[in-house]
């Protein structure tokens, strides 16, 4: 075990969904060609001025609300002054000390990356506040080139308390909040995208005594860099506080010496120095001078709430007490809400939940694996599922016939009943029927009968196989194994 306490805290930024752009009316579009969604106020021309668009004021506090946030009544906006080619204003339209929503919290649980379970709690935030994205620039070797289509479209920064200790927890953290958003319709967080951008914050330190010195990690766009640089950092600066052992004035430990920025190099799986931190002074923060406060009544703000979609906690909570599967199971169909509105029309018109659950988890899963496909992009509805899952709970089909049904169903959908009889799956329940396969197999069988007999247990088994493979399947099993009792006994 660790000697050092690993602290963490992670800032991460939310491409909001909206048509437009947040202070201009060029489109919020992923893929155009580049520098092809700009006008004078994105590329910040002499004589223009901004205006906020009321859409992305409402997906931050919406963001605010799906994370118990306290929403802020009067709000304004600030510059954040920098100089870097992706920024044409040479400033950044952001949030300093008013922004939108504070003092919020994220569930975080379920089973981390290592594998491990991990202890379910909340982290607190610090705060949503809302900002303009910055372009994109493209390096090419020789030369750098810049696409300015992505500044000024609406970005939430998130702001977690430093409250993780691991790895495990800050990608807990990373998921529960790439649900939030997708289920409240705020983001889609498609890190491939650029749409959801992590900067992880870690210092380690000795129990008792004060914080290290914070290092960030920039610009992670993958939830594995984030889980791989987080641990990659614990061990680096474990190996120089080592070092530093008993190395201050007065016989003490020292501490890391320079505040520093650092970036995740994947092909050499370590982070690596990209410069050393600047403060908020170096940003000059002042308010926008262009921009009127925001002004939010308490009753717009219950309207927000009254019109909430359900968070995944509340899913989470739902599927556990109504439909009695285990909280490992519910989160796991709380990934994703296309998953979890399935999983929730699927159970509440099911007789067996747990087994729509499990068929979901396992089977269906596996087969959209397969497929490369999600649930809505086939032809299979939760009445179709719940229909295979009762037909299975009354006897009428065996659940090993699920494999032969669900790509079928998937492909043209139908009532599960009338797809099952077209495959010949539907087991037989005329004991005449079973009754000319079970004496077919008992006289085709001495050695097996006379085990039987003799009282073998296995011997049962053996012959109800025989009456399975002999009715293709179409047997009912415990029908069978009564019958080859009465008869031999």
């Amino acid at each position: 075990m660790s000697k050092y306490k690993v602290i963490i805290g992670l800032e991460i930024h939310v491409q909001a969904l909206t048509e437009s752009k947040v202070f201009c009316s060029c489109k919020n579009e992923f893929g155009a060609p580049s520098n092809s969604n700009v006008c004078a106020v994105c590329l910040a021309h002499p004589g223009v001025l901004p205006v906020v668009n009321r859409e992305a004021i409402n997906q931050i506090i919406k963001a605010g609300l799906m994370t118990d946030s306290e929403i802020a009544l009067y709000s304004k906006f600030d510059r954040k002054s920098y100089f870097y080619p992706d920024q044409p204003k040479n400033y950044q339209i952001t949030q300093f000390d008013l922004p939108f929503a504070a003092n919020g919290k994220i569930p975080i649980g379920g089973k981390g990356l290592s594998g491990e379970m991990i202890e379910a709690r909340d982290i607190n935030m610090e705060r949503i506040h809302l900002e303009e994205d910055v372009g994109k620039s493209v390096h090419h070797g020789t030369h750098s080139t810049v696409d300015y289509n992505r500044a000024g479209v609406p970005l939430l920064e998130t702001v977690s308390m430093p409250e993780m200790h691991s790895a495990d927890e800050a990608y807990a953290y990373v998921q529960s909040l790439q649900q939030i958003m997708r289920f409240g319709g705020i983001s889609d967080c498609d890190q491939e995208k650029g749409q959801f951008r992590c900067d992880v914050n870690i210092s380690l330190h000795k129990p008792g005594t004060p914080f290290g010195t914070k290092i960030e990690i920039k610009n992670l766009n993958s939830t594995r860099h984030i889980w791989l640089s987080i641990n990659h950092e614990i061990e680096r600066q474990t190996e120089i506080l080592d070092e530093l052992e008993g190395t201050g004035p007065n016989g003490e430990d020292g501490v890391l010496p320079v505040q520093e920025t650092r970036r995740w190099n994947d092909a050499r799986q370590e982070t690596v120095l990209m410069r050393t931190k600047e403060s908020a002074d170096d940003y000059r923060y002042f308010p926008e001078p262009d921009l009127p406060p925001v002004v939010t009544t308490a009753e717009e703000v219950e309207e927000f709430r009254a019109n909430l979609p359900m968070k995944p906690q509340a899913y989470r909570e739902k599927f556990v007490k109504e439909f009695k599967i285990t909280e490992y199971d519910a989160h796991v169909l709380t990934l994703e809400k296309p998953t979890a509105d399935f999983f929730l029309e699927a159970a509440s018109g099911s007789k067996n939940p747990k087994g729509v659950a499990n068929i979901m988890m396992n089977n269906l899963n596996k087969l959209l694996s397969e497929l490369d496909k999600t649930i809505a992009e086939t032809a299979l509805e939760p009445t179709h599922l719940s229909q295979l899952v009762d037909l299975a709970e009354s006897g009428k089909i065996a659940k090993s016939s699920f494999g032969k049904l669900l790509p079928e169903l998937c492909e043209k959908g139908g009532k599960a009943e009338e797809v099952a009889k077209s495959a010949g799956v539907i087991i037989e329940q005329d004991e005449g029927a079973l009754e000319g396969w079970v004496d077919e197999v008992i006289a085709a069988n001495p050695k097996a009968v006379g085990e039987f007999k003799e009282g073998q247990k296995n011997a049962v088994n053996f012959l109800m196989g025989q009456v399975m493979k002999a009715s293709r399947g179409k047997a009912n099993p415990p029908m069978v194994i009564k019958m080859i009792n009465q008869k031999l006994r």
